[in-house]
């Protein structure tokens, strides 16, 4: 019977309506969009430098984001903190909010640089064939600069996506990834009198691509409307209690995040144990399904920010509705994409396969098409994972969220890669737990979503009522 709300609920006009979330969700779709068509160009330079360059960035663009999603999840939950301020009708509250994140996000960028010394024994321990190990050492080392001004536009963001001005980093995206592109042609092949640096200059078009992004939005933040109308720049001394509920919330969202992306790191690190064709073949179909997961996260942000907002505004209907509308959308995206990957999947692949060496990607073709309709499977239950974790993390729910990711990763997914592997059962045996893992999982979050202890959930301090006592006739205004 719960099910039958997801018909109530979704309409296309109205508060909450799937015209709403379009409105809220299209320009973060196309910033996504972008992030996800630069790191698909990235990968299509590399695969023409070299396949080895192409798989290194797999594994070690992972493993340095497996550490950076804990910090990254704490970061991106000043949204969530944003959302329900601005619901509240409480502005001065969200330039604090902010300043909190910009603190968070400098101390992270530090840590991350500790983890360069690391590096060499880290993947040592992978264990992966020295010439890749070598360039996977290079790009981990270096994408370590990149965090500190990446976290610090993930925050910084954040008052643009919790407010629903979408559209501000929709065009920082879009310039950033430009830059992102340009610099990976001219580092990568030492084009315009650029040095030819392969793996190492797509790291550092990264870097400088992430740096130049949290620049603009430093800079859009500081504007005077913003220093007036939400103390930007006046309320930048720390607030213990503030910063400490963002640690509280966030810690369990970035922790979701890591250990989530761990799991896929692992699941990697354990599949290049196979060989290397499986290794290069799954880093292919990882990079063509981030096609449709990247996109997904604009959805994502936008449910988020719409969850916030109705629960700080204490309308939890509103939140529903507009849940239960994006994952029609979502739904109906994802099920054109699954259509594709199943039924054109050379499409996919001709990217890759345009200036690479005929005879290794002879190899790896029919091992792709394989695996993309594991993928076309379970990216129709992903919008589950997606969207209504999106919910669930707007209201606050992050620690139940946490602990259903961390626990089923290790006993449906983890554990039975690592077995399968050891045992020698083969590519599609691992890629089939990865399928049950996703699709459980998927079915665990509707259901706490339908169950509706999120409806009560707030992460803002909540404000007595004034009372006036000398002139009643005079309305109390919280300041």
């Amino acid at each position: 019977m719960q099910l039958l709300k997801f018909h109530r609920f979704v309409n296309w006009s109205g508060e909450g309506g799937c015209l709403a979330v379009l409105r809220m969700a299209a320009p973060l779709i196309l910033s996504t969009g972008a992030a996800s068509v630069q790191m698909f160009i990235d990968r299509v330079f590399l695969m023409w430098y070299s396949k080895d360059a192409m798989s290194a960035t797999l594994q070690a663009g992972i493993t340095q984001f497996t550490i950076f999603a804990l910090f990254l999840g704490v970061a991106a939950y000043v949204n969530t903190f944003v959302a329900q301020y601005t619901g509240a009708g409480r502005p001065l509250r969200v330039g604090k909010a902010v300043w909190q994140g910009i603190y968070f996000a400098l101390a992270a960028g530090v840590l991350m640089l500790g983890l360069i010394p690391l590096a060499r024994p880290l993947f040592n321990w992978v264990g992966h064939p020295l010439p890749l190990r070598e360039q996977e050492i290079i790009y981990f080392r270096i994408l370590c600069f990149a965090a500190a001004p990446s976290l610090v536009a993930t925050a910084v963001s954040s008052f643009f996506t919790g407010r629903g001005k979408m559209a501000v980093v929709m065009w920082v995206s879009i310039a950033a990834a430009a830059v992102n592109v340009v610099l990976d042609y001219a580092l990568i092949f030492g084009h315009w009198y650029m040095p030819r640096l392969g793996i190492a200059g797509a790291a550092w078009a990264t870097v400088l691509a992430h740096t130049i992004s949290a620049i603009i939005f430093l800079s859009i933040f500081f504007r005077a409307e913003n220093r007036r109308n939400y103390a930007a720049l006046s309320s930048y001394k720390p607030e213990r209690d503030l910063f400490g509920r963002l640690l509280r919330y966030g810690f369990p969202n970035g922790m979701h995040i890591m250990l989530d992306v761990l799991s896929f790191t692992l699941f990697v690190t354990f599949v290049g144990r196979i060989d290397d064709a499986s290794l290069a073949a799954t880093a292919i179909t990882f990079q063509i399904n981030s096609l449709a997961f990247m996109p997904m996260l604009g959805f994502s942000t936008a449910v988020n920010t719409m969850v916030g907002q109705a629960l700080g505004d204490d309308n939890p209907a509103l939140a529903e509705r507009s849940t239960f509308s994006a994952a029609s959308l979502t739904l109906g995206y994802m099920t054109v994409l699954a259509a594709g990957y199943w039924f054109l999947p050379e499409l996919f692949m001709y990217p890759f396969a345009a200036q690479a060496d005929a005879a290794e990607f002879a190899r790896l073709r029919p091992v792709v098409i394989v695996l993309l309709r594991f993928v076309a499977f379970y990216c129709l239950f992903d919008t589950g994972n997606i969207i209504f974790t999106a919910a669930l993390r707007g209201a606050g729910d992050t620690r139940f969220v946490m602990i259903l990711s961390v626990s089923l990763s290790w006993v449906m997914f983890i554990i039975p890669t690592y077995l399968c592997v050891r045992m020698g059962l083969g590519l599609k045996v691992v890629w089939g737990f990865l399928t049950a893992y996703v699709c459980v999982l998927a079915v665990l979050f509707l259901m706490r979503f339908l169950g509706g202890k999120w409806k009560t959930m707030r992460v803002i301090e909540h404000i007595p009522p004034l009372v006036a006592t000398h002139r009643p006739d005079v309305p109390m205004i919280e300041a």
